[in-house]
């Protein structure tokens, strides 16, 4: 058996699930994987001059976040705000907070009896300090977030794009006290600010205000993914059924594994899964609709994730016709000299398919230059021309380490209208450009996805998975042969979660995936001969491909030119009937 071939049994993710759903849940199950928050948070809690800056991801249900936060903090007193008079002034009126409850003589202005609130979209001045009341008799206070609540959640991108108010809150920090108006005296802080934002705005805010760097000294950054190699099945099973609970859905044990794939297809990763919440309840929100029921199954699961597509893919599927109506030139199947597929993923932002593309490579006397034909034309990113340089630092190790290379060679992505950025084609790159010099035919039923290094070793590439189903697709529509397949770098292999049909086709033996950890395993396979090792004088056996390779550059370098000439004189002395 081929070694690089992979068995089904690594084409998705293994786990080890409950036979039944869990029926104890509570809010705090939503904190798995949240141990860096929660401990911010925890110390928040004990230190009165410091606030929390809590850096969350674009996945977060940000209530049922705070909802879960909130439980792990001891339940405070409740407090009461009421009006004094200073010892020094029996005229002056002050206000402080006491826990116990005043005398009944004694009014309470304002009461913190709740633990937390979040604040977010368009705020005012008096959602955060409140506002008085006239009456036809008198004024009343009425309270604020920060009188009312011990833990005021406030959405960074709703109050940092309001000057004023960002700067008041500043200043309110500073000082301790805020005030209503001229007429009342201070009303001193008495809670915690918890501002919920990017970590990137994080970053930002220390760099540019130094207020911020203050008054919010700890950062509870939120995790977006959890690692099974720490946490088990089961603690996930408790996190997703919290959500389910949410949406008004109940789990079936069957439900678990494809919501496990999904949430594993969201990360990339067999051993990791993904804690964006909004992802999983918009799901399971939907299959609730398809289902008309509250109890979902594996069923209800698979046909939301069907419907999903369905309603994402038209792109794909306007892709998918230009190439069965052969506008686009593709082949699957015999074999061609510098020609190859590769593989690349387009994102149209709220969707991501594979989609192979044709490269093509022609090779003439010249300086030893490798030129990219997509930077020449403007199409090609800077990550894509820094695959073209380690290409090139590739050919020059192995063949140009004595004498400057008499080769120039062009390379192109065929029929590409787009910008085309990242590394991951040079190892494709690399074997067109072998084929074309050494003028050896590379297999068409075969695509190739790789990114290189300067030493020929093969590194991960992203989208794996789109890119193996993209392929396999278009097989597919054309008829899978046996032959046809993919070469993935080896370190991408913890990355696939294939759909079934990808993964049934390979145990049925009609499509295959190779992971290869050096590009002379890729040329190997795609050509159908030994790369080939260097003696001690840096010569390749001429039975090999390199050796090819090499002869095809000695040839372009001069240095057959004496057999050249003795031809020549050959000739002349015969055409003199000398010989």
């Amino acid at each position: 058996m081929n070694p690089t071939l992979l068995p089904s049994a690594k084409l998705a993710p293994q786990y080890h699930l409950p036979e039944t759903a869990p029926t104890a849940f509570f809010p705090s199950h939503l904190l798995l994987g949240q141990e860096r928050a929660v401990d911010a948070f925890k110390l928040m809690t004990k230190i009165d001059s410091q606030h929390l800056y809590l850096g969350d991801f674009p996945g977060v249900d940000r209530p049922l976040f705070i909802n879960a936060l909130v439980s792990q903090a001891d339940t405070p007193s409740n407090n009461y705000l009421v009006a004094a008079k200073k010892l020094s002034d029996d005229a002056e009126i002050q206000f402080k907070w006491q826990a116990s409850l005043p005398p009944q003589h004694v009014g309470i202005v304002a009461k913190q009896e709740s633990l937390s609130c979040y604040l977010q979209g368009t705020l005012r001045r008096a959602d955060l300090l409140g506002r008085m009341v006239k009456t036809d008799k008198s004024s009343i206070y009425k309270p604020g977030a920060l009188a009312s609540n011990h833990m005021v959640f406030i959405c960074l991108e709703s109050i940092w794009q309001r000057e004023n108010l960002w700067d008041l809150l500043m200043q309110i920090l500073h000082d301790g006290y805020y005030r209503i108006n001229n007429e009342l005296a201070p009303i001193p802080v008495n809670c915690k600010i918890i501002l919920i934002g990017s970590g990137m705005a994080y970053s930002q805010l220390r760099q540019e205000d130094r207020r911020f760097n203050q008054h919010f000294p700890l950062l509870a950054e939120m995790s977006n993914e959890v690692d099974l190699t720490q946490y088990p099945e089961s603690a996930y099973v408790q996190w997703l059924s919290v959500l389910a609970k949410d949406a008004g859905a109940e789990l079936e044990p069957s439900s678990l594994l494809p919501l496990f794939w999904f949430s594993s297809r969201l990360v990339e990763h067999q051993q990791r899964l993904s804690l964006s919440m909004l992802d999983i309840k918009q799901l399971l929100a939907q299959a609730k609709a398809y289902a008309g029921k509250s109890s979902l199954n594996a069923s209800a699961i698979a046909k939301a994730l069907e419907k999903l597509k369905f309603r994402h893919n038209s792109s794909e599927i306007y892709s998918a016709q230009s190439f069965d109506d052969n506008f686009i030139n593709l082949p699957t199947k015999g074999a061609m000299v510098g020609q190859i597929n590769g593989l690349t993923v387009i994102d149209t932002g709220d969707y991501t398919y594979g989609e192979p593309a044709r490269i093509t490579t022609s090779v003439h006397y010249g300086d030893g230059e490798v030129a990219d034909i997509e930077r020449k034309s403007e199409l090609g990113g800077n990550i894509h021309a820094k695959g073209m340089m380690i290409l090139s630092a590739c050919l020059y190790r192995i063949f140009g380490r004595d004498a400057p290379l008499h080769l120039n060679a062009n390379i192109v992505f065929e029929q590409s209208y787009q910008e085309i950025d990242g590394d991951s084609a040079s190892l494709a790159e690399y074997c067109c450009l072998m084929s074309a010099i050494a003028e050896q035919p590379i297999v068409q039923s075969l695509a190739v996805t790789g990114a290189l290094d300067q030493f020929g070793n093969v590194q991960a590439i992203g989208g794996v998975n789109e890119k193996i189903e993209g392929f396999y697709t278009l097989c597919h529509r054309r008829g899978l042969t046996g032959e046809q397949g993919v070469i993935i770098p080896k370190a991408n292999v913890l990355q696939l979660n294939l759909q079934p049909a990808v993964i049934d086709a390979v145990n049925k033996g009609l499509f295959h995936i190779h992971a290869i950890e050096h590009m002379d395993q890729a040329v190997e396979i795609l050509m159908q001969m030994p790369a080939g090792v260097a003696n001690e004088d840096n010569d390749f056996a001429e039975e090999t491909l390199y050796g090819l390779v090499q002869q095809r550059l000695d040839k372009l370098a001069g240095q057959d030119d004496e057999e050249v000439e003795l031809s020549f004189i050959a000739k002349m002395l015969a055409k003199l009937r000398i010989i």
